[in-house]
């Protein structure tokens, strides 16, 4: 089989330092990985949106898949990503939560790429539960 040159990178862009912690919890929990960029919007008053989705973009080669975890639907970081989202092996998530990134930073990265998001995107939804009404619910199946 013939030896690829391309990789799997990924970029978090939120609103605020939401990045900067789910980079955070990502490092705790699987480990630094360097292919993973974040974008910070509104923290830094000289950097626009714009210029560091750029320098981003400069960062991915041709041959590279780059994933994009975007925090809001419909929001400005979401929106202003969405002029690459026909790009070639450009591929946006948002909405996104820690167990999502986490089993798309973990797939195998010989996986297709629109598999991992199709499923790990069903995983999270999972991920998010009223705890309080199921402790409440299983306490009442208990009686």
């Amino acid at each position: 089989m013939e030896k690829s040159d391309s990789t799997r990178k990924f970029l978090i862009a939120t609103h605020g330092t939401f990045a900067a912690g789910i980079k955070s919890s990502l490092d705790i929990i699987i480990g630094a990985m360097d292919n993973v960029f974040l974008i910070q919007a509104y923290v830094d008053e000289n950097k626009s949106i714009e210029a560091e989705i750029n320098d981003v973009m400069a960062r991915v080669g041709n041959n590279d898949e780059l994933v994009v975890f975007a925090d809001i639907l419909g929001g400005s970081v979401t929106n202003m990503l969405l002029q690459h989202a026909l790009r070639p092996k450009v591929h946006i998530v948002s909405g996104f939560n820690l167990p999502l990134v986490i089993e798309i930073l973990m797939a195998d990265a010989s996986d297709p790429i629109e598999g991992v998001i199709t499923s790990a995107i069903e995983n999270a939804k999972q991920q998010m539960v009223y705890v309080n009404k199921l402790i409440t619910t299983q306490a009442n199946d208990n009686d």
